[in-house]
């Protein structure tokens, strides 16, 4: 077993700006490909996309920054967000929200964690991409996440997400 890079004592629930990574198995490229620096997405490249942009409309203390699709991984900036600035009048997803936080003792993941958003992600996408044909598609089992701690860092991560297409070919997780 890999031994966890995550903060001691960090819980990864709490508020703060989180970068995560997440790649395919085996890196295979199942996203689509990259073509004079524009990533162009495949069927379940398309899947994925659309189950990232959902995840701040279905979790009200969420926003999503940064993000971007590449042929064999993901890299997705999330900013969770204290439950009390979060509205609820503005919608009744949060009435459900709220329940869902109650019942945490019953839960393995706590509901807002960085470990329960990606693993909503992963789950949903890959039962689409499956229903669309592509039943060997399937993640690593893990990613890599990152606590952002100042606004340079978080500079640095967006740009370094905005220019990943157009450096693939020197990027570690890219497969020939």
């Amino acid at each position: 077993r890999v031994e966890s890079a995550r903060l001691l004592g960090r819980d990864y629930a709490e508020p703060g700006i989180y970068f995560i990574t997440v790649c395919t198995h085996g890196r295979y490229p199942w996203f689509g490909e990259i073509r004079n620096g524009v990533m162009g997405l495949s069927d379940a490249g398309c899947i994925v996309a659309q189950e990232i942009a959902r995840t701040s409309c279905m979790r009200p203390n969420i926003i999503l920054d940064e993000w971007v699709v590449m042929p064999n991984h993901i890299h997705v900036i999330i900013e969770i967000c204290p439950w009390n600035n979060v509205d609820p009048v503005e919608t009744h997803r949060w009435c459900v929200s709220a329940w869902i936080a109650e019942c945490i003792p019953l839960c393995r993941r706590k509901p807002s964690s960085i470990g329960s958003i990606m693993a909503q992600i992963k789950s949903i996408s890959t039962k689409r991409i499956w229903s669309a044909g592509h039943i060997d598609f399937s993640w690593q089992t893990r990613f890599y996440d990152h606590v952002i701690r100042s606004n340079r860092a978080l500079e640095n991560i967006r740009s370094y997400i905005r220019n990943n297409p157009r450096t693939w070919e020197r990027d570690r997780n890219y497969v020939h």
